[in-house]
């Protein structure tokens, strides 16, 4: 029997930062952006730093959806490419 470590996908942390994402784009203007950060602080409270690296994943996970876009300087980049700040938004 193999007990060895498994990817059971996203985790629930994971799951809420996604959430939080598509909640901040769909209560601001069609137009407006967010930072991985919004996402973080609505998830983590005053412990928002230490997810800051998985907003930004679970922004790539959206792209990968079609849900959002990543922007960098107000043009849209391939997220895996992408160093250095971020802005998420809706698609257009």
């Amino acid at each position: 029997m193999d007990n060895g470590p498994r990817d059971h996908g996203p985790s629930s942390v994971d799951g809420e930062l996604e959430a939080s994402i598509l909640e901040l784009l769909a209560s601001r203007a069609a137009t407006s952006s967010i930072c991985p950060s919004d996402a973080a602080r609505a998830v983590g409270g005053a412990d928002w730093r230490g997810l800051m690296e998985a907003a930004r994943q679970a922004a790539r996970r959206l792209v990968d959806a079609g849900e959002v876009e990543i922007t960098q300087g107000g043009a849209v980049v391939d997220p895996a490419g992408a160093k250095g700040p971020i802005r998420i938004r809706r698609p257009r």
